[in-house]
C-alpha cells in the first residue's frame, strides 16, 4: 500500500520565534521519515508538497502519522515549535480512501496529561491511500490556489472543493513528474527497495551492464577541482576491480588505515533513470574520533557514469549531515580511470583522477569556510588514500625514474671493450709511436749500413758509439723502450686483474636487508703529493667494509663494478663511503675525500643514481664527485616488523605490539621518514631546555626522534641510534621536576641538524639530550637502551665473525705446515740489535706478562690479548695473538690475527719465535699474509748479561696483483721500525726494574 501525505501551510505560529528562522516540517510513520524543505522565516508558512511511504500489508491499525514543526536559525540551532499525531485508523478501517486537507493543532514538547494546554499553531495536511502500484518517488507538488478556512482541531472543508483540488492536483502532477525536484524518503526497508530496483549478482554483471549505458552528458559537465592524479602499473579493469569491487582487500586496508567503522557496503543495483540504465550502490560509516573532531557518520552513494572496458568513471555523492553546516551542502567526488602513457618496461598503465565539487542546497554565510574545510579534509583524506593505494599497485612516476635494478646494473656488469680496443685506446700515445718509429728507423739503418772495421776501444761483438750524437740518440732509444716496456706492463697486469675485481655481480643468499652498491666513475679527483693518482673507494655499512679495485694514474677513474654486501638483520642506517690514494695497506696520508649516505633522508628513486660530492678540504677544492647506484631492498617483507619486534621482547622483557598503519603513516610523515621505516613505540615526556618542553619522544629501529607543538611553534628532530655514544640515568632532582631523566650524548660531530633540541654542548663537540617526566620510566628507559644497544652490537658482531672465520682458517694449519711455508717464503733482516740484557730477562716479552702488555701497547697496539703458550711437540710451543693497530700505524685501524711458534734455536744458545700474521680490514688483505721471525741468542762472550736480537720480515702472496713490490716495500718498512721501538722500550723497562 502507498500512503500519500500532502504537507501544504502552518498558521498560528509563535511569532518571536517563526519570524526570526526558517521553518521545516518533519514526518514518522512507523520507521519510515521525510522532511520537507526550510521555508522563512515567516510565521505562516507554506510548503505545498507530497511525500509517498510504502507500508506494508500487516501494518498496525494504531499507526499514526507523527508531525513535528522546527524552527532553524542561522547558527545551525533548532528549536522544537510543535507537534501533532494524525491516527491513520480511519484510512485503515474503515477503507476511506483519503482525507481532505484538514488543520490539526500543534502541541508544545511536554504535554502534561488531564491539563489544557495552549495550542502552538495549526498546520494544514491531506491524507490519501492507494492501491499497490509500483513505486513512484515523492514530488513537490505545483502551486495549487486553494481556499481554506480556518477552523478548529480536526475541522472539514466542503468535500466538493476538495475533490477538485486533489484532481487538480493529480493531473498537474503526472504532467509535470518529470521537472519535479526529488524528495528521499529514508529507511526504506529492503522489500520495499526491491520493488524498484534489481541486485546484481556479480561485479562483472555491472561492469556487462554499464557497456549499454551512456551518461557522458553527466561526465563532462562535471568540473571540480583535482585531489588526486596518478599514474599506476596495472591494467584499467583491474584498477577499477580493486577500488569498486564489493568487499575488495583494498577498502579493508583502507579502513584500518584511516580507522573507520561500523562500515556497511550495499550491493551493485541496477534502475531506470529516465531512458538510460543505472547501477548504483550505498555505503555507509562512520570515521573515529581525533583529539580534534568527533565521529562522523558519512552516507555515499556511488553511480557509475561510464565503463566501456577501457574508460571508467564514478560518481559519488557523500554527505555528512552531523558536521556542522552538514545540512546545507553536499561533496560530488568522480572517480576516472583511464589508460595510462608508456612506460620503458612495457607493461599496462592506468592514469587515476579524483576530482570534487561542493554543492550548497541552500545558502549560508559560512560557504567560504565549508569550502576551505572539504577541501583540506579531502586532502589528507586522499593522501592516505594513494598511500595504501600503493601497497597494491605500483606507480609508474617512481618506476620511470627508478627501473628494475638488474635493468640498470645490466651495462655495468657487459664487458663493452674487447682487449683489442683497449690496447688501441691506451697504447695511441707519443712514447709509443716515437718508439715505433725510431725502432723501424734503426733497424733500417742497421740493414742498409756496411760493417766496419774496429775503432778505437772496440774489438770483436763490442760496437761502440762512433760519436757524441750517436750517444745521446741511443740514451734516448733506451729511455724511450723503458718507457714503453713499463706501459706495457702495466696493461697486461691490468687485464689480468680484471678476473678478481668487482665486475661479476652474484646474489648474496640469506634474507634481511640486502644493500648493492654499483660504483660507476669519479670526476675531478684531488691530487696529493704526487704527479700520479692511484684512487680506490671503502664502503661501510653496519660494520661491514668492502672495497673497490684501484685505478691506476687517473684523476677521472672509471670503476663499473658492483659490490653486494651480506645480507643484514637490521635496517641500515647510512652507507659511509671513504676515497683513498694507494700506497700500500699500512699507509695514512692519501685519504683524500669522504661522503656519508643517509638511507632516511633519500628515497629509492634518487639513490638509484646520485652523485655524490666528497667532504674534505682536497675533495671541496676541486669539487669531487662519485657517481654511485645504490639498492637497498629487503627480502623478508611484512615478517620484518615480527621477527624484530620478537627479538626485541627478550631484550626489552615486555611484549611490543605492531602499530596500526595509520600510526605508522602518521610517524612516517611527521619525520619524512621512507615507507620502511616502522614506529615501535611512543612515549609522553618533556625535553630538558631553558623551558622544558612537553612532546612526545617516537622510537623505531634505526631513528629516535621527539615532536612538540606549543601555541603552534612545532619542534621536530630525529637522531640516528648509530649516532648516540652513551646512555644515561639521571637522578632525580628539581632541574628534572622530580623525576629521572634519560640522558643521550651524541658523537662528536655528529647530529648537528638537531642541535636546536639539545641541551648543550660540551667541550668535546658532543651533544647532549635530556628527556623527563615519562609516564613509566622503567618501561621507556628499557626499551630506548635495549633498540640503542642492539644498533651497536649489530655493527661489531660482522667484524667479530670476520675474525672467527680467520682463526677457524688458521688454526687447522698445523705447525708443520707453518714452518714448511715458513721456508718458501723469502725472509729479509728488517733489524738487528745487542743488549746488555740477560736472555731470560728478555724473553719477558714473549711470555703475556704485564711488560708485554705495557710495550705493545706503548707502539700502538691496541686490544692486545694473547692465549698461553702450548706444547704442540717437545720444545714447541705455540699460541694465539690478537690486536689492533692504531691510526698512526694504519689509517685503517687493521684488526691482526696471529699465530706464534717458539721453539729453541738452530744454532746458539736462545730462542726462535716465528710469527704469521693475518691483516684485516686493510686493502688486498686476503692477497697476502706477513712472516715476522725474532731470533734471539746469547753471545758467548758475555753469556750471563749480552742478548742478540735479529728480526726478519717476509710477505707470503695468496693471490697475484700488480702492487706486490710497493706493499712489501710499504710492510718492511713499518715493521722494521715497530721492532727498533719494541727492543728500544724493553731495553729501558728492563733496565728500570734491576
Amino acid at each position: 500500500m502507498k500512503l500519500r501525505v500532502y504537507v501544504l501551510e502552518a498558521t498560528g505560529l509563535v511569532p518571536c520565534k517563526a519570524a526570526a528562522a526558517s521553518v521545516y516540517v518533519k514526518l514518522k510513520v512507523g520507521k519510515h521519515k521525510a522532511r520537507t524543505r526550510a521555508v522563512g522565516p515567516t510565521d505562516k508558512p507554506s510548503w505545498k508538497e507530497e511525500f509517498v511511504f510504502l507500508l506494508s500489508d500487516d501494518v498496525s491499525d494504531n499507526a499514526v502519522l507523527q508531525v513535528t514543526l522546527f524552527c532553524q536559525f542561522e547558527s545551525s540551532n533548532k528549536e522544537l515549535l510543535g507537534r501533532s499525531e494524525v491516527p491513520l485508523g480511519s484510512i485503515l478501517v474503515e477503507g476511506e480512501q483519503s482525507v481532505p486537507p484538514t488543520w490539526y493543532s500543534l502541541r508544545p514538547k511536554h504535554n502534561v496529561p488531564n491539563m489544557r494546554t495552549k495550542d502552538c499553531g495549526k498546520i494544514l495536511l491531506s491524507l490519501s491511500l492507494t492501491g499497490r502500484n509500483n513505486y513512484v518517488e515523492a514530488s513537490n507538488l505545483l502551486d495549487v490556489d486553494i481556499e481554506l478556512k480556518n477552523s478548529s482541531s480536526m475541522d472539514t472543508i466542503d468535500s466538493t472543493e476538495v475533490k477538485r483540488s486533489m484532481d487538480s492536483l493529480e493531473a498537474e502532477t503526472s504532467v509535470k513528474d518529470g521537472d519535479s525536484i526529488k524528495q528521499v524518503i529514508d529507511s526504506v526497508t529492503d522489500d520495499d527497495y526491491a520493488s524498484t530496483s534489481t541486485t546484481v549478482s556479480t561485479f562483472e554483471e555491472v561492469l556487462e551492464i554499464m557497456r549499454s549505458s551512456n551518461q557522458s552528458d553527466a561526465l563532462e559537465s562535471f568540473q571540480g577541482d583535482v585531489v588526486v592524479t596518478k599514474t599506476y602499473i596495472v591494467d584499467v579493469k583491474d584498477l577499477n576491480s580493486l577500488l569498486f569491487k564489493p568487499k575488495s582487500e583494498f577498502i579493508s586496508n583502507l579502513r584500518e588505515f584511516q580507522g573507520i567503522t561500523c562500515y556497511v557496503e550495499g550491493p551493485w543495483t541496477q534502475s531506470m533513470e529516465g531512458d538510460s540504465l543505472c547501477v548504483t550502490r550505498t555505503i555507509s560509516y562512520t570515521k573515529n574520533s581525533t583529539k580534534f573532531a568527533k565521529s562522523v557518520k558519512t552516507m555515499e552513494e556511488q553511480k557509475y557514469l561510464k565503463a566501456d572496458g577501457k574508460n571508467f568513471a564514478i560518481l559519488a555523492k557523500v554527505c555528512t549531515p552531523e558536521v556542522p553546516f552538514g545540512d546545507c551542502f553536499e561533496v560530488f567526488l568522480l572517480y576516472k580511470i583511464t589508460p595510462g602513457p608508456q612506460i620503458p618496461s612495457g607493461e599496462p598503465t592506468s592514469k587515476l583522477d579524483i576530482s570534487y565539487n561542493v554543492e550548497f542546497k541552500q545558502t549560508t554565510l559560512m560557504k567560504g569556510m565549508i569550502e576551505t574545510s572539504v577541501h583540506h579534509g579531502l586532502k589528507e583524506n586522499f593522501e592516505g588514500y594513494a598511500d595504501v593505494l600503493s601497497w597494491f599497485v605500483k606507480s609508474a612516476e617512481s618506476s620511470v625514474h627508478s627501473l628494475d635494478k638488474d635493468q640498470l646494473l645490466a651495462p655495468l656488469l657487459a664487458d663493452h671493450q674487447s682487449n683489442i680496443e683497449l690496447a688501441i685506446k691506451y697504447f695511441c700515445n707519443f712514447t709509443i709511436i716515437s718508439v715505433i718509429l725510431m725502432g723501424i728507423y734503426v733497424v733500417a739503418h742497421i740493414v742498409l749500413s756496411e760493417s766496419d772495421a774496429t775503432k778505437g776501444l772496440e774489438f770483436g761483438g763490442l760496437d761502440l758509439p762512433d760519436s757524441f750524437g750517436e750517444l745521446v740518440t741511443s740514451g734516448i732509444l733506451i729511455l724511450q723502450m723503458k718507457r714503453a716496456f713499463s706501459m706495457i706492463s702495466h696493461f697486461v697486469q691490468a687485464r689480468l686483474r680484471k678476473g678478481i675485481d668487482h665486475h661479476s655481480f652474484k646474489t648474496t643468499h640469506g634474507d634481511g636487508w640486502l644493500l648493492t652498491v654499483a660504483l660507476i666513475e669519479g670526476i675531478n679527483l684531488p691530487l696529493f703529493i704526487s704527479d700520479t693518482l692511484d684512487p680506490y673507494v671503502m664502503l661501510r655499512c653496519n660494520g661491514m667494509t668492502k672495497t673497490s679495485s684501484v685505478q691506476l694514474q687517473t684523476q677521472d677513474p672509471q670503476w663499473n663494478e658492483v659490490i653486494q654486501f651480506d645480507a643484514m638483520q637490521d635496517p641500515p642506517s647510512v652507507l659511509d663511503v671513504e676515497l683513498f690514494n694507494f700506497d700500500g695497506p699500512f699507509d695514512q696520508q692519501f685519504s683524500l675525500g669522504h661522503a656519508e649516505i643517509n638511507f632516511l633522508k633519500h628515497t629509492a628513486s634518487e639513490l638509484a643514481d646520485m652523485w655524490v660530492p666528497l667532504e674534505g678540504k682536497l675533495a671541496q677544492a676541486c669539487q669531487s664527485r662519485l657517481h654511485l647506484r645504490v639498492f637497498l631492498e629487503n627480502t623478508r617483507g611484512p615478517e620484518t616488523i615480527k621477527h624484530y619486534l620478537t627479538k626485541m621482547e627478550k631484550e626489552v622483557g615486555k611484549k611490543l605490539s605492531i602499530q596500526s598503519p595509520h600510526k605508522n603513516s602518521a610517524f612516517q610523515k611527521l619525520f619524512g621518514l621512507p615507507a620502511e621505516e616502522y614506529l615501535i613505540k611512543d612515549y609522553s615526556c618533556s625535553l630538558k631546555r631553558k623551558i622544558p618542553l612537553q612532546g612526545r619522544l617516537f622510537v623505531s629501529a634505526r631513528v629516535v626522534g621527539f615532536y612538540a607543538n606549543l601555541f603552534g611553534h612545532k619542534t621536530r628532530f630525529f637522531l640516528l641510534w648509530e649516532d648516540v655514544e652513551d646512555i644515561q640515568v639521571v637522578a632525580p632532582s628539581l632541574a628534572t621536576i622530580g623525576s629521572p631523566a634519560l640522558l643521550l650524548i651524541l658523537k662528536s660531530g655528529r647530529g648537528m641538524e638537531a642541535r636546536h633540541g639539545a641541551k648543550s654542548q660540551d667541550e668535546e663537540g658532543r651533544l647532549n639530550f635530556m628527556f623527563h617526566s615519562f609516564v613509566s620510566f622503567n618501561t621507556a628507559c628499557r626499551t630506548i637502551k635495549a633498540l640503542w644497544r642492539s644498533k651497536a652490537i649489530e655493527q661489531r658482531s660482522k667484524l667479530q665473525e670476520e675474525q672467527e672465520g680467520d682463526d677457524k682458517s688458521d688454526n687447522q694449519s698445523d705447525v708443520t705446515e707453518s714452518g714448511s711455508s715458513e721456508e718458501d717464503v723469502a725472509m729479509e733482516e728488517a733489524y738487528s740489535i745487542e743488549l746488555p740484557v740477560h736472555i731470560e730477562s728478555l724473553m719477558e716479552i714473549f711470555s703475556g706478562s704485564h711488560l708485554e702488555m705495557k710495550i705493545m701497547s706503548k707502539v700502538g697496539c691496541l686490544d692486545y690479548s694473547v692465549s698461553q703458550w702450548e706444547a704442540v711437540r717437545p720444545n714447541a710451543f705455540k699460541r694465539q695473538v690478537s690486536y689492533k693497530y692504531n691510526r698512526y700505524m694504519s689509517i685503517f685501524g687493521s684488526e691482526v690475527i696471529g699465530t706464534q711458534l717458539k721453539s729453541p734455536s738452530l744454532v746458539g744458545n736462545g730462542w726462535t719465535i716465528n710469527d704469521v700474521m693475518s691483516l684485516h680490514n686493510v686493502p688486498f688483505g686476503d692477497h697476502f699474509k706477513v712472516h715476522l721471525k725474532y731470533e734471539i741468542q746469547c753471545l758467548e762472550a758475555d753469556f750471563s748479561s749480552t742478548s742478540q736480537c735479529h728480526v726478519y720480515v717476509g710477505v707470503e702472496w695468496l693471490n697475484k696483483t700488480k702492487f706486490k713490490k710497493r706493499i712489501t716495500k710499504n710492510i718492511f718498512d713499518k715493521l722494521a721500525h715497530r721492532s727498533k721501538e719494541i727492543f728500544e722500550l724493553a731495553e729501558r723497562e728492563l733496565a728500570s726494574l734491576t
